[in-house]
């Protein structure tokens, strides 16, 4: 249950991108109309209005049609040129598959987005950006996105980052001898001794020697190599991400490219993938990118999503102004809070334990609920926490009776953390609900303690962390699509089969 991202236990939010229409319509039929001969073939196959079919779920052109012209609206809004009408739709129709595999995957795993989940993303945007949620909805709606548009994508982006907690989050392991060689390349003390003269500043584990830390802005263009393409596909993949190089190369319009031809999952945003510290990037990307000025364009970049171009887009001080910045409106995000820069932090910890049971289409909220409720009366009667938790707890501390060691604020998601808050030592918590499932707490003991060093080792164990688990959510939303059925009728060379 513990999550090393849970300080961040929401995704940064691109504004502009709209969301899916991904409900379950009932199928449109199109008008009859006698078609020329180029098109015959193409109005054959959508004569039953399907533009995909995922799963057993059915998108329907109409609804393509509908985001597309939203899209075209946003991309003209950023300037960023629109593509041809078919590459537009295949681009809409692929985010849409994507985030419709992501509805049915939560569906399955009883995952879902309540209106205090989006309250509380709405109110902890607002706070990064030192604004209120009155300003906030000011700010979407004058820069020409609806509040309902950005409410429901803002509803998506929760999904997708809470999915990602409890599919990907927790298979990611930073070790200690990770965390010491970074510290170590970064000037600082793995062991996190202080001299005995006084204590040293709790510096935060990015380049903090000399400069401030650097933040570095990234937009790409993907072309996406299938996990077992044979050799002959590899390069013909290869072949086609040279030719949008030469076509960059030879003026075109990066984000233009991005937007018709790329397979990233921002393709719609021109590629911006957005702005962060560099340890907050894969290392392929940063060597890739080391010598580049802002606005300079990288070669073929390959890794094991397929080929890369990646283009600077800010390089500068994290405390300062970047050096240039995308040519889009302004969007609040929900960038990570400063790190204090020295001083000693006295910090009250939390040893605690819980019983977890998760949520699925099987186990639903009620069923879980109602068994946490049984679960709790036994306790009440006497039963030992630890041996409950062994025999019914579906996290992965069962065996330690349910024991989640000491706990520092922010490491645990927020709904977990505010109930643990409200407890008593001893006390035993009502159920408890988070994206992970339902709870039951207990507080065994607190304490005061200076985390000056074990703040820094936090930091640090968050950059590598940060380094790998976007790349990795990719790799996870693969593999999903992968043992998906998907029909695609716009592009069907990305259709599969498998079931």
């Amino acid at each position: 249950m513990r999550s090393p991202h849970a300080k961040r236990w929401l995704a940064p939010i691109l504004l502009a991108t709209m969301g899916a229409f991904c409900s379950s319509a009932v199928l449109a039929a199109t008008p009859a109309a006698k078609p020329d001969a180029s098109s015959q073939a193409s109005s054959q196959r959508f004569v039953d209005g399907i533009a995909a079919v995922v799963n057993k779920q059915v998108i329907t052109l109409h609804q393509v049609r509908t985001e597309s012209e939203m899209a075209r609206k946003e991309l003209e809004r950023q300037r960023i040129p629109v593509p041809p009408q078919d590459a537009l739709q295949r681009q809409v129709l692929q985010r849409m598959i994507t985030e419709e595999l992501e509805r049915q995957e939560a569906e399955r795993l009883g995952i879902r987005v309540t209106d205090e989940h989006l309250d509380r993303a709405l109110d902890t945007i607002a706070q990064r950006n030192r604004i209120t949620p009155a300003k906030l909805r000011q700010e979407i709606e004058s820069s020409g996105i609806s509040w309902q548009d950005y409410l429901k994508t803002l509803r998506q982006d929760v999904r997708s980052d809470m999915l990602r907690q409890r599919a990907v989050d927790n298979t990611i392991t930073i070790s200690d001898a990770e965390v010491d060689a970074f510290l170590k390349t970064q000037g600082q003390r793995p062991s996190g001794q202080q001299p005995s003269s006084a204590p040293a500043p709790a510096a935060a584990p990015a380049a903090v020697q000399q400069n401030r830390p650097q933040i570095l802005g990234l937009a790409q263009i993907l072309v996406v190599v299938p996990e077992g393409a044979p050799a002959s596909r590899v390069q013909e993949l290869r072949k086609k991400a040279e030719g949008l190089l030469a076509r960059i190369r030879s003026g075109a319009d990066f984000a233009g490219v991005a937007a018709a031809s790329s397979d990233g999952p921002e393709a719609l945003e021109g590629g911006v993938m957005g702005t962060r510290p560099v340890e907050g990037w894969p290392d392929l990307f940063v060597k890739a990118t080391q010598d580049l000025q802002t606005g300079e364009t990288s070669g073929i970049v390959q890794s094991g999503n397929g080929f890369h171009i990646l283009k600077v887009l800010t390089r500068g001080d994290r405390g300062g102004q970047p050096a240039s910045a995308p040519a889009q409106a302004p969007a609040p995000t929900l960038a990570q809070p400063a790190i204090p820069e020295q001083g000693p932090m006295m910090v009250t910890q939390t040893h605690a334990r819980h019983i977890l049971i998760k949520t699925s289409k099987v186990m639903s909220d009620e069923k879980a609920e109602a068994r946490m409720t049984q679960l709790r009366e036994r306790l009440a009667h006497g039963e030992s926490f630890e041996t409950l938790a062994r025999r019914y707890s579906e996290d992965a501390t069962a065996p330690q009776g349910g024991d989640l060691g000491w706990l520092t604020p922010g490491e645990t998601v927020p709904a977990f953390e505010q109930a643990m808050n409200e407890l008593d030592i001893n006390e035993i918590s009502p159920p408890v609900k988070s994206q992970f499932g339902w709870h039951i707490i207990q507080v065994l003991e607190r304490r005061t303690k200076n985390m000056e060093n074990e703040f820094r080792r936090m930091q640090a164990r968050q950059f590598l962390f940060e380094q790998r688990v976007g790349p990795a959510f990719e790799d996870w939303l693969g593999q999903l699509r992968g043992q998906a059925y998907i029909d695609n009728r716009l592009d069907p060379q990305s259709s599969s089969g498998r079931r």
